[in-house]
Formats: C-alpha cells, sequence, structure tokens
C-alpha cells in the first residue's frame, strides 16, 4: 500500500497523503512515497499543475511521534527522517511547476511547512495550522526560518514557532499564507479551479516566473534548509527531546 498516490486529470497532476488512520502523520515510509509522488508529478511533461492534498479528516498532523518513541533514535536514523523532509521542500519549491495545495483538517509541524512550501493554498474553513515543535524541544524545517520572516515579518515569525499557538483558516488568510478559505465540501474543486486557471496560461512564462521568483530567494533559502536540518537533528538527539516525545505519548494515553 502507498501512503502517498498520484494520478493526473487532464493537465492536473494530484498527490494525495494517504494514511488517514493516523491524520496523515509523517512517517519514514510516508515519505518515501511522497518524495516519489512528488518527483512523479513535477516530472510528468503532461502535468502543468500539481495539487496536494490529503485524504480523510486531516492534511497532515505532523510527525507520527509513536514512531519515533519506537526506534532507535540514532542520529543516522533521525537524519534520514530530516535529509527526506527537506528533499520534498526542495522538490516543492525548486521545480517550475506551481503547487496548489488543498489543505483541511490540521496542519501540523511537518503539515504547516508543506503548506508554506505550496504556491497558492485554497484552505478549508475547518484548518487549523500551527508549530508544537518548540514544545518537544524539536526545530522547524521546510525552509521555514527564512520563508516565514519574508511575508510576516520577525516578529510575527516568532509569534508562531515559539508560542505554537493554533491557527485558524482566517487568521491565516489575515496573515496572507493561504490564499482562499471554503467550505470543506468545496475545497478540492476550488483547489482544481484555480490550477486549471493557470494551467490555461503559458506554461514556459509561469515556469519561468516560479524559476525567477525561487532565484530570488536563492542560496539564502537553501542555506536555510540546510542549517534547520543540523539543528533539528542536534536537538531529537537531546535527552530533553525524547522525553518531551514519551510525555505526549503519556498524555495521549
Amino acid at each position: 500500500m502507498s501512503f502517498v498516490s498520484y494520478e493526473r486529470r487532464g493537465s492536473v497532476g494530484l498527490v494525495t497523503l494517504n494514511r488517514p488512520e493516523r491524520l496523515n502523520a509523517i512517517s519514514g515510509a510516508m515519505l518515501a512515497d511522497f518524495e516519489r509522488a512528488m518527483a512523479e508529478a513535477v516530472s510528468d511533461p503532461e502535468t502543468a499543475v500539481v495539487v496536494l492534498t490529503g485524504a480523510g479528516r486531516a492534511f497532515c498532523s505532523g510527525d507520527d511521534l509513536k514512531e519515533f518513541d519506537q526506534q532507535s533514535e540514532s542520529e543516522a536514523t533521525v537524519r534520514a527522517h530530516i535529509e527526506a523532509i527537506q528533499r520534498i521542500t526542495k522538490l516543492m519549491l525548486g521545480n517550475d511547476k506551481p503547487v496548489v495545495g488543498a489543505l483541511h483538517g490540521f496542519a501540523v509541524g511537518g503539515g504547516f511547512e508543506w503548506v508554506l512550501n505550496c504556491d497558492f493554498v485554497v484552505a478549508s474553513e475547518n484548518l487549523v495550522a500551527f508549530f508544537p515543535e518548540m514544545d518537544w524541544a524539536n526545530f522547524v524545517t521546510g525552509g521555514v526560518t527564512y520563508l516565514l520572516p519574508q511575508t510576516l515579518g520577525y516578529q510575527r515569525t516568532m509569534e508562531l514557532i515559539v508560542l505554537g499557538e493554533r491557527q485558524s483558516a482566517a487568521r491565516l488568510l489575515q496573515l496572507g499564507l493561504v490564499n482562499w478559505v471554503v467550505p470543506q465540501e468545496q475545497m478540492l474543486d476550488k483547489a482544481f479551479e484555480v490550477a486549471e486557471k493557470i494551467a490555461s496560461k503559458s506554461r514556459s512564462s509561469v515556469a519561468r516566473l516560479k524559476t525567477l521568483l525561487n532565484q530570488d530567494l536563492g542560496a539564502q533559502l537553501w542555506r536555510a534548509v540546510e542549517l534547520e536540518q543540523e539543528a533539528t537533528v542536534q536537538a531529537f538527539l537531546r535527552p530533553e527531546a525524547a522525553e518531551r516525545v514519551k510525555q505526549f505519548g503519556r498524555d495521549k494515553r
């Protein structure tokens, strides 16, 4: 069974996180499937635009802490996990095809990071997004330390990451982190409407625009990704992080 699927509908590719029983929590197997599906989508010559969504009740509830609690937390294991997340960020931001997020339920931690990696975002009215990393003695990834200040500035970035408070769809729209907020039953249709409108434009011009905008982000973004990776690995290996993850598991029982 694949935890992430890819299909093409006309000129629009659809990538779906498909681990609904865990609210699409991020596991090692899911990351491998996501990387494969996104790579297939952006390399498909018939696909002009990619829509990203999640099956079930949520887009993505963040890292599967149960998996981390059960596996040996060696540096190699943690580093491989973080490197996979960062490769997906590079696939989404570094390719020249627009990615439209169709997001609902929860977008937590890594799920919130993927929101920021989309070029356009259609949010369901029930979307709730937040960064829990500071509660778990962890660190953000996905280029967040560079991308978020570009949109929100320093203080708002600190607020969202350090306080980790839940942000509603309406608040995300106000902050400029999503483009549209619609009822959940209209979310995917709206995302495809946007994607098809983009696909009707000149592919070469749209591709060139995204490439130039990402070049403007340039080396600073990819350097931030590298620094985040190292900070996350070091954070995960600290005893405090292991204890906080275990405490989270105890609190959930």
